[in-house]
């Protein structure tokens, strides 16, 4: 069956993202054609554009895709035609690491979610007969239809059947990589203290997550002074302006230190300057792409001394189903209000949607593609 869709097909740094009809390739029997009701734009997405990740284009992006099934291979379990599903990154499942529960770890990550193809090199879609880059993170979500896999796809437990799709979108990459985070990568525990360098999705995600874990204080810091209020909203018992002395406000709130800390932002200079404000144990996690000639310089005596633990983390160490269909739960419980960072433009107007999420006017820019119903 021939499937023809529109797509945001990526060029590159400096180019306009650009709406071209393509056709999806025939499936394979551990995949799913899903009709995209909407897609998150995460700052993945706009890293691959800006040449911070190894990944072809031009190219189809866009990885946290949700939307109905339409058909799917033999091999398929995961769901059915009619479902309502969301859709994160893909994995083999069958090294060590996928074995182990740790997906996120994949030992052929890059194969399955950056290399343009699938793993044998077919493309899944194309410009009439010439291949384009697609399957991102096991999708290409900014379009109208994706090719999905058995394992990068979550059926929409029955307890959120009263949420529309548009809005759970997000799950698929942004706001559960800051939540598992705390709730997975670190650990966090209740009454501990944890500082959150960046309030943007993950970072948001972070905090809301961090209060229903119950840990005091939780601190916010960022240059923008409107992500900062909505993060005290949602969570944050403090925050801190980057810009006013935010490290010292720390230490004399915090005099023994941070039990935690998340960067976000993959600044190398934020990233030493919470190092530096860990109690002896503390744990420092970082999420935020850098680019890639970027190193850190630690001081070894107090990284071995202390015992302090630095941890790069990746997807907050989700396992996707079932970690997601978590998240929905405190979100149906009135826990993670993260409707309250969306916004949604159409998919034709990808640029400006872009543009707010850079510029900080949007915290979450959410694609519709189509109407749930």
């Amino acid at each position: 069956m021939t499937t023809l869709a529109q797509a945001a097909i990526c060029r590159g740094k400096g180019e306009p993202f650009a709406i071209e009809d393509v056709r999806l390739d025939d499936l394979r029997p551990d995949e799913l054609l899903v009709r995209i009701v909407a897609c998150g734009i995460c700052h993945t997405d706009l890293a691959v554009r800006d040449g911070q990740l190894p990944v072809p284009v031009p190219i189809v992006l866009g990885h946290e895709g949700a939307g109905i099934v339409e058909d799917v291979g033999a091999d398929v379990t995961v769901a059915k035609p009619g479902d309502r599903v969301l859709m994160s990154f893909n994995s083999c499942g069958t090294c060590p690491n996928c074995a182990a529960g740790a997906p996120t770890y994949c030992h052929d990550f890059s194969a399955h979610n950056w290399s343009g193809t699938r793993t044998d090199g077919s493309s899944t879609l194309f410009i009439g007969d010439a291949p384009l880059n697609g399957n991102f993170f096991g999708q290409s979500a900014f379009a109208t239809h994706a090719i999905a896999h058995q394992r990068n796809v979550i059926r929409v437990p029955d307890s959120a059947a009263a949420i529309p799709l548009e809005r759970l979108a997000p799950l698929g990459c942004g706001l559960m990589t800051g939540a598992g985070a705390v709730l997975r990568s670190m650990h966090v525990m209740p009454g501990q203290s944890i500082a959150v360098f960046g309030t943007g999705t993950v970072g948001i995600a972070a905090i809301m997550a961090a209060r229903i874990i119950g840990a005091d204080p939780i601190i916010a810091i960022d240059v923008n002074d409107e992500r900062l209020a909505l993060a005290k909203d949602l969570g944050a018992t403090h925050v801190f302006n980057a810009r006013s002395g935010a490290i010292e406000k720390i230490r004399q709130l915090c005099p023994a230190g941070l039990g935690y800390v998340l960067d976000t932002t993959g600044i190398n200079s934020v990233i030493e300057g919470a190092f530096a404000l860990l109690a002896p144990k503390g744990k420092l996690g970082m999420v935020g792409a850098s680019d890639p000639g970027d190193m850190l310089a630690f001081n070894e005596t107090q990284f071995m001394g202390m015992g302090r633990t630095v941890m790069g983390i990746l997807g907050g160490d989700s396992d996707i189903g079932p970690f997601v269909c978590e998240l929905i739960e405190h979100h149906v419980a009135g826990r993670f209000p993260f409707e309250r960072l969306i916004a949604y433009f159409d998919l034709a107007d990808i640029n400006d949607a872009v543009h707010a999420s850079e510029s900080g006017r949007i915290v979450k820019s959410v694609l519709r593609m189509s109407a749930e119903h």
